[in-house]
């Protein structure tokens, strides 16, 4: 596990998905931080990463991504960890549209593709 706080490669994005799943890296983005986690089995691991680092619980919402594909489909907004009815978002995605253009943002300055 790891805490991107400066950019980072794509490449290096790559590797950590061929060493554990494959296709695909798990990370928890902090909106209000602007940093992300990345690298771990469950993105509750993640979560827990940033919360010890001083991040707080509902600015982190987690994601996925896939390197090799574009677009798009290289961020996927699908975690256990997003479901917050307190905070409107009662699904595993982002329901709010200027919550996911941030996290859109946040990985566009923190991943050089």
């Amino acid at each position: 596990m790891k805490i991107i706080t400066e950019i980072v490669t794509l490449d290096k994005i790559r590797e950590m998905a061929v060493a554990k799943f494959g296709n695909l890296v798990k990370a928890v983005v902090d909106v209000d931080r602007e940093i992300i986690a990345v690298d771990a089995e469950l993105h509750s691991d993640l979560e827990a990463l940033l919360l010890k680092d001083g991040s707080k619980q509902r600015s982190l919402w987690g994601i996925n991504f896939y390197p090799d594909l574009q677009g798009n489909d290289f961020i996927e907004f699908d975690s256990v960890i997003n479901i917050r009815p307190s905070q409107g978002n009662r699904i595993r995605g982002i329901e709010s549209g200027e919550l996911a253009k941030k996290i859109i943002e946040i990985v566009a300055n923190k991943i050089k593709r």
